[in-house]
């Protein structure tokens, strides 16, 4: 009976793979419902940036800021200059300081130092002692323990379908094998469809709190706060300013080897 031993293992994997979905779930709801109580105040520009898209967004927004005021020209050939040296808040000096003491520095180095600077750290903390942002990790475990059952599913229609393949003894009906292959096969399918239904399908960076606000932030560009708080929930494509867009899209030519 060489089939046992791989409805064991098929057991094993459906087993497993549900018992990571539902500690992650777990985990998933102990960060939707946590202590925090930041819903009942107003966003800054940079936390609705962080919520909607990360670090760097926060660096996109600072920078789109800036250049807006005339405290930072941002060419379409992909270079940033610094006009004003003095920086209005910890974000705007990281980006000072990001583009160095030439105060003159290609984009794409500028936003990748700015976005992993303290400031931008800082925010993460405050909007994860909030109850308003996930934790690093926390929203990617539900998923991937979700592909971890999906890969056990496959694995076990697999197995079932080996077992079928191989010799069976007389007194072993082939139709009572695969029903034994389908119940763990249908334990696995059940997990998924519970957590299609339950499991929060949470955000990269906000938590359900976190989105909620995010939802009630005005997203016209009827005025500069209006225009700088869209560009910080959708990112680089709500720039209109077709030089800005263009040093954000610019790319180094790669060397000739």
């Amino acid at each position: 009976m060489f089939w046992v031993p791989l409805l064991l293992l098929a057991w094993a994997v459906a087993g497993v793979t549900c018992l990571r979905l539902c500690l992650a779930a777990v985990r998933g709801t102990a960060v939707a419902t946590g202590s925090g109580s930041g819903e009942d105040r107003a966003l800054t520009l940079y936390e609705a940036a962080f919520l909607s898209g990360g670090p760097g967004r926060v660096a996109d927004v600072t920078l789109v800021a800036m250049a807006r005021q005339r405290r930072l020209l941002l060419a379409h050939t992909g270079w940033a200059t610094v006009v004003d040296p003095d920086g209005r808040d910890d974000m705007e000096r990281s980006v000072i300081g990001a583009v160095g003491p030439e105060g003159q520095s290609p984009l794409a180095p500028v936003r990748a130092a700015a976005a992993t600077a303290d400031a931008v750290r800082g925010i993460a903390d405050r909007l994860v002692g909030a109850g308003l942002a996930v934790p690093d990790g926390a929203g990617r475990s539900v998923a991937d323990a979700v592909r971890q059952v999906r890969f056990a599913v496959a694995a076990v229609a697999g197995l079932g379908t080996a077992a079928l393949l191989m010799p069976v003894p007389s007194a072993m009906p082939r139709p009572l094998v695969a029903l034994w292959f389908a119940l763990p096969l249908i334990f696995a399918l059940s997990c998924l469809a519970i957590a299609r239904f339950e499991v929060h399908p949470y955000a990269r960076w906000a938590s359900p709190a976190g989105q909620r606000l995010l939802d009630a932030l005005p997203r016209d560009a009827g005025d500069d706060r209006t225009y700088l708080t869209s560009v910080a929930i959708r990112g680089i494509r709500a720039v209109s300013e077709p030089e800005l867009r263009a040093a954000f899209a610019h790319r180094e030519p790669r060397p000739e080897r």
